[in-house]
């Protein structure tokens, strides 16, 4: 067992070190200067899900080494938000010696917000009782005087909620409020103040670009919403219910009307483009009244499949967000056939892993 802290003095070599491996990378597409995007050494993560691990009396979050299976006590998060970092040993004070919400507790979920806001799920397994929902309608009571908390109980085909499944998120892109929904086992961006940099970048690259924009891989409607003013219409796409559903949300919170979302994957939406296929879901939808020139693309890190990257070479402009360098640099090796780079960002959204977002922007040759 051990404790998880951060030595925040190695940051700056680690974030070299990523600069040093991506710029090597891509630097056959000519890619000569990176733009890059550090993130606070500590305290960054906005969300965090942990393991439980009893033993006798104790109770404790644990974490696994992936390589050696190593279960490891995590007393103090440090790469946690600060409402996380805080909550945590909280909480398990308050867990450890309740025995009805300790049974069978095998997994702690954490989602917070720079707004300060937090939601935490319970997982268990065993069925949630009468008995337990009077327990935990204690602990929500007793923490909501240091927390603006709301509870969420899980187990076996029960959701059994304690306020709301969801937290309310405040982002501020370039002097500018935003406001976004983010639901509990949804998507979101796990490094906020990350986020807000990505979203000041993907902004500055469409000034001056005048035209519309059609999104693929839109979630919660993160990229969609804070680019609506620098395009006259945006069309966005995304597979997931819950995600449309916020995104129609957010719409609405943030009064943007020059935005449309509609639920389809971007092999489906491939297909409707190229008349392929017909769909219910296109049903008030005028494709053809739409003068997408740009567009933007957030694959998950398998990247696109080939009809979506080549429908991404029919656009002017290509905005590429990308969680994974391997899969971008496979994409780009057919997007750069048509397009050429302009901008090249990578954003330290995982500090201390091999992990690093980036963004490209393209435009036709």
């Amino acid at each position: 067992m051990a404790i998880i802290e951060i030595d925040e003095t190695t940051y700056d070599s680690q974030l070299s070190e990523k600069e040093t491996r991506i710029q090597k990378q891509f630097a056959h597409f000519g890619v000569k200067k990176l733009e890059v995007f550090n993130s606070e050494p500590k305290h960054y993560r906005q969300r965090a899900e942990f393991r439980v691990w009893h033993e006798g009396d104790d109770l404790f979050h644990i974490m696994f080494n992936q390589e050696t299976k190593e279960k490891i006590r995590v007393e103090h998060f440090e790469p946690a938000a600060p409402i996380i970092y805080r909550l945590m040993p909280r909480l398990i004070s308050l867990l450890q010696f309740n025995e009805i919400l300790r049974r069978k507790l095998f997994q702690i979920d954490y989602l917070s917000t720079l707004s300060g806001e937090i939601l935490v799920s319970l997982l268990y397994h065993k069925p949630l009782e009468e008995e337990w929902l009077a327990a935990v309608q204690e602990l929500k009571e007793t923490l909501s005087k240091e927390f603006k908390i709301d509870i969420i109980g899980r187990a076996r085909k029960q959701k059994v909620l304690l306020g709301t499944d969801y937290v309310i998120e405040k982002l501020n892109v370039a002097g500018k409020e935003i406001v976004y929904q983010q639901v509990e086992n949804s998507f979101t961006q796990p490094n906020a103040k990350l986020n807000q940099k990505m979203l000041e970048w993907a902004l500055d690259v469409s000034q001056n670009l005048n035209n519309d924009l059609l999104e693929l891989y839109c979630g919660n409607g993160n990229f969609s919403i804070a680019l609506a003013s620098a395009f006259k219409r945006v069309l966005a796409t995304e597979i997931s219910k819950s995600s449309v559903k916020s995104a129609q949300f957010n719409l609405a919170k943030n009064n943007i009307e020059n935005v449309d979302i509609i639920r389809m994957s971007s092999e489906e939406f491939t297909q409707a483009l190229n008349g392929e296929k017909e769909f219910s879901r296109l049903n008030g939808i005028d494709l053809a009244s739409y003068n997408c020139q740009t567009i933007l693309v957030d694959p998950p890190r398998a990247g696109m499949d080939e009809k979506t990257t080549s429908l991404t070479q029919n656009y002017d402009n290509i905005i590429y967000i990308s969680c994974n360098p391997d899969t971008l640099e496979r994409d780009l090796t057919q997007l750069t056939t048509t397009h050429k780079i302009e901008r090249f960002a990578i954003f330290d959204q995982f500090p201390y892993t091999h992990h690093i977002e980036s963004g490209v922007f393209l435009t036709r040759k």
